[in-house]
């Protein structure tokens, strides 16, 4: 619950409160600014949970190519190759 949370609901919280507040304020200059800035820091946080993603599984792929390579080590042939 607390992974989706950070993944999901807190970079769209604060993209929303700088969309919210860049209406409040009408969009004058001061107003822009901070809907950029806070929809920009929700973006690269939603963007940081991807990337961490992508690297994660990249590690379970190398682990699994690991384990494969055990496995012909052991009995000469690879784990998906038929008998």
């Amino acid at each position: 619950m607390l992974l989706k949370f950070l993944r999901y609901v807190l970079p769209s919280v604060i993209c929303v409160v700088g969309l919210a507040w860049g209406v409040a304020r009408n969009f004058d200059e001061t107003g822009l600014e901070i809907a950029v800035l806070l929809v920009a820091a929700g973006s690269s946080l939603f963007l940081m949970n991807v990337l961490m993603r992508i690297g994660i599984s990249g590690d379970r792929e190398r682990e699994a190519e690991d384990d494969a390579r055990e496995h012909f080590d052991r009995y000469g042939r690879w784990p998906d190759d038929p008998a």
